[in-house]
């Protein structure tokens, strides 16, 4: 059954959002404390013919260390465009064999690792969450980890780890920079959409049922996944909602929807009792990027799976064009002595419903 509101209601469904008045400064200030700097890239046989493996450090928030995947389709021309994966809550990068889809595709493909996960049962993780502050006291999870202020909330140092990502990627010798997506799923979408809203340089981002949205509504409508984390957390802290509140509102995705302006497409699933589709909902309205949503009348949090690829794999064509036909043999220079010859950037979509 719907675990939300109609479909007629969740399209015209445009809540205020709960901005703080210097989020713009948090983020530019938490971003210039950890800059870009140099990824490493180390070949990795996994045994697989056709897809080159790298397993990729890369300094995230604070220059701390973060792992990676690093897929490459083995024989190609020119510079790959790029997608950078985000995984859901608590899980990891995992194992190679996980990640096909895209490399076959013809993309350059780099999962990043979620640091202080991968316990969940799914895929794990390889980077720890290296935090000297600590964070005060929380709820079991991840999502009340330094609640009580946005400097040392977990989702600070994660969305920051997500921006770094993108730098990663674009350094590879393999990757033309100039046309990068990223993508996700639940905690993965979250990530996308802050990553969207945190950089003006991506060709597209993909949304699909994403988490990390309009807190306060899914703290008060379910009570599965990561949202009952809250509920639980000020059920013993009954005078902390407003500050609560206030440090959610700083990795909030309708905040990052505001400031967004590549072309996205999300995803909801209106049986979704996990991330709610409200929630999903508040955050395509504020979406200032050309936009599109897919709608799953009959699925729970799985939403699309496997059935929502040609639509992706679509969305990607359309904004980061085709991967150049395959060749036989690599040349050049770089991790996987791809050619550094870079190819031209197909034209920017500019208008989606």
């Amino acid at each position: 059954m719907y675990v939300d509101m109609s479909l007629d209601r969740l399209a015209e469904y445009r809540p205020t959002p709960e901005e703080p008045e210097d989020f713009d400064a948090f983020w530019a200030r938490t971003l210039a404390d950890s800059p870009a700097g140099v990824a490493g890239y180390e070949r990795v046989d996994v045994g697989l013919s056709t897809v080159a493996v790298f397993d990729v450090t890369f300094p995230g928030y604070a220059g701390q260390p973060i792992k990676a995947w690093l897929l490459l389709p083995r024989h190609r021309t020119g510079r790959l465009p790029g997608i950078v994966q985000y995984i859901g809550y608590n899980g990891g990068r995992g194992i190679p064999f996980e990640w096909l889809t895209w490399s076959a595709a013809g993309y350059a493909h780099l999962i990043m690792d979620n640091r202080g996960q991968g316990g969940g049962g799914k895929t794990v993780a390889h980077t720890p969450d290296l935090n000297p502050e600590g964070h005060g006291s929380s709820a079991p999870g991840f999502l009340t980890n330094g609640i009580e202020d946005p400097e040392r909330h977990f989702y600070r140092r994660l969305i920051t780890d997500a921006v770094r990502a993108v730098d990663a990627l674009k350094g590879a010798p393999e990757v033309d920079g100039s046309r990068v997506a990223v993508l996700g799923g639940s905690q993965g979408g979250g990530l996308a959409l802050a990553v969207a809203g945190l950089r003006d340089d991506l060709s597209a981002a993909i949304v699909d049922v994403p988490f990390m949205c309009h807190y306060r509504r899914a703290s008060t409508i379910t009570d599965n996944g990561p949202y009952a984390e809250i509920r639980r957390w000020l059920s013993g802290h009954r005078d902390s909602v407003d500050a609560a509140m206030r440090t959610l509102s700083y990795l909030d995705g309708l905040n990052f929807a505001a400031r967004a302006s590549c072309p996205a497409w999300f995803s909801v699933a209106l049986m979704d009792n996990i991330c709610p589709p409200s929630t999903v909902y508040a955050a395509y309205h504020r979406y200032a990027g050309p936009r599109d949503i897919a709608v799953y009348h009959y699925n729970g949090h799985e939403g699309g799976g496997p059935y929502g690829v040609p639509r992706t794999l679509a969305a990607l064509a359309e904004t980061l064009g085709r991967p150049t036909a395959q060749s036989d043999t690599p040349s050049g220079s770089g991790p996987d002595a791809a050619s550094a010859v870079p190819m031209a950037a197909p034209a920017r979509t500019t208008a989606r419903a």
